[in-house]
């Protein structure tokens, strides 16, 4: 999406960014900006309040009284109710508030700004011309290099951080292009009101009755999206509370308006980015983690036939409910082929383990089933070391128990005493499999656990089947 309303403010160096800037307008959600000191971050946002003719509210949160937002408290003539006596600078009839360096805000002020942020009221009082609520702060200090210190920058709460649908790392000079370092040097603009001749205006209007329409139409493609890097990214350690997976959703709505209704890959991976709020807290992902996330997630949402198939599979992160989903919706032999040889790929060697173990000795059983011959060749390969195949799997030892240093061994020993029958062969294989390759399970009960759930989901398949 190619931008340039903030240009026309006098703000610059900010185009990778000013899709999610006019998404924030478009959706009327709280912003939040990150960046080093001098980056025009209050500039921009005071710009935008101009341009847009809001009654605005400039405050500085590590200075800022409660009473200054407020007024001055007091009882109405019959003692029923407390009022406010107003300033021009209380809060009660602005539009749009700023609330700068609120990494530095006292933390009282910043628990009792947290309902002004989260739900447009204060003292549990409405604000109805309020629309904007925006934020800005340094690096906070968890996360600065040696030659970066901001003091009294501190990492907002988590529970606060949370409620800013947006939370953009603005550029700073070494990204910015020649001819924006030479717009940013010139002096003449400072000082000048933004006046754009009501274009930004304009273009967040038509955006907005785009985004209602989207938004009373929800494309399943754009849940699917939001639900699988959710997933993705918790799976990696990055996790997306289910309010903030709900809120990504709506900010992937606004920049589709922005886009006249158009699903972007680009935008939609910049729309990520823009709607993790660990960043305020200290804790920046690693971007790497988060271009895989949304490539698959991309994939999955608006892939089709096989591959979306594939990609769903993929996602689910419990074993037993994947084996469950390959034996009773794989399209044919060819994709069951394929989700085996790409779990076994990315999966970690216990858990490959786990798969192998339960499924192969299926699909000798059943050469015909979900899964093809060269899946099948995949899973015997794993089980290769520890199972010798001829027309059945036939079980021997190749490591005496007894003897062993494995820390485990007592552990597995004592689960494998529970069991019977099948199950109990097949798990003494599964685990015969971690002493010799000497893996360490973390939680041999609840590994356990899941691997009977896995032979579960098989049996249920196998009753389902046409006796031969």
């Amino acid at each position: 999406m190619k931008t340039r309303y903030l240009q026309a403010l006098g703000v610059y160096g900010y185009e990778a960014v000013e899709p999610i800037v006019l998404a924030a307008l478009v959706t009327e959600d709280p912003l939040l900006l990150i960046g080093k000191a001098g980056t025009g971050k209050t500039y921009l946002l005071n710009s935008l309040s101009e341009a847009l003719n809001l009654e605005h509210r400039h405050y500085n949160a590590s200075l800022i009284n409660f009473d200054d937002l407020v007024g001055f408290p007091y009882p109405d003539n019959d003692c029923s109710e407390i009022r406010y006596l107003e300033t021009p600078a209380t809060v009660w009839k602005a539009e749009s508030v700023l609330i700068d360096e609120i990494s530095r805000c006292k933390p009282e002020h910043q628990n009792r700004l947290f309902s002004l942020v989260h739900e447009r009221r204060i003292q549990g009082l409405a604000m109805p011309a309020l629309r904007y609520r925006w934020a800005a702060m340094n690096p906070c200090n968890l996360d600065q290099g040696e030659t970066d210190f901001y003091e009294g920058s501190q990492a907002l709460d988590q529970a606060l951080a949370d409620r800013f649908a947006f939370v953009v790392q603005v550029p700073d000079w070494d990204e910015l292009s020649d001819q924006d370092r030479l717009r940013v040097s010139d002096p003449r603009g400072e000082g000048m009101l933004s006046d754009d001749g009501g274009a930004l205006q304009e273009r967040i209007e038509q955006a907005q009755h785009l985004f209602r329409q989207l938004l009373s139409q929800l494309s399943p493609g754009l849940q699917d999206y939001a639900v699988a890097v959710a997933s993705l990214l918790g799976a990696s350690g990055i996790r997306l509370s289910p309010r903030r997976v709900r809120q990504l959703t709506r900010n992937l709505l606004a920049i589709t308006a922005l886009n006249e209704g158009q699903f972007d890959d680009a935008s939609f991976r910049l729309t990520l980015q823009a709607s993790i709020p660990h960043p305020a807290w200290g804790q920046a992902p690693d971007e790497a983690t988060i271009r895989s996330a949304h490539r698959t997630a991309w994939d999955t949402a608006f892939s089709q036939g096989r591959e979306k198939w594939l990609n769903t599979f993929l996602l689910e992160p419990f074993l037993p409910k994947r084996i469950k989903k390959l034996l009773n919706e794989a399209p044919d032999p060819d994709t069951g082929t394929m989700a085996v040889t790409r779990t076994l790929a990315t999966e970690p060697p216990e858990r490959q383990a786990l798969f192998a173990f339960a499924l192969y000795p299926m699909t000798l059983e059943h050469p015909h089933g979900p899964v093809g011959r060269e899946g099948i060749n995949e899973l015997g390969k794993v089980c290769s070391n520890i199972v010798d195949i001829d027309e059945k799997i036939s079980w021997h030892e190749r490591y005496a128990s007894s003897g062993t240093r494995h820390p485990q061994h007592a552990l597995l020993s004592n689960t494998l005493i529970q069991l019977k029958g099948k199950r109990r062969e097949r798990a003494t294989q599964l685990f015969h499999y971690f002493l010799v390759n000497n893996i360490t399970i973390e939680k041999p009960d609840a590994f356990e656990k899941e691997f009977n759930q896995c032979i579960t989901a098989i049996r249920s398949w196998l009753r389902n089947q046409p006796t031969q």
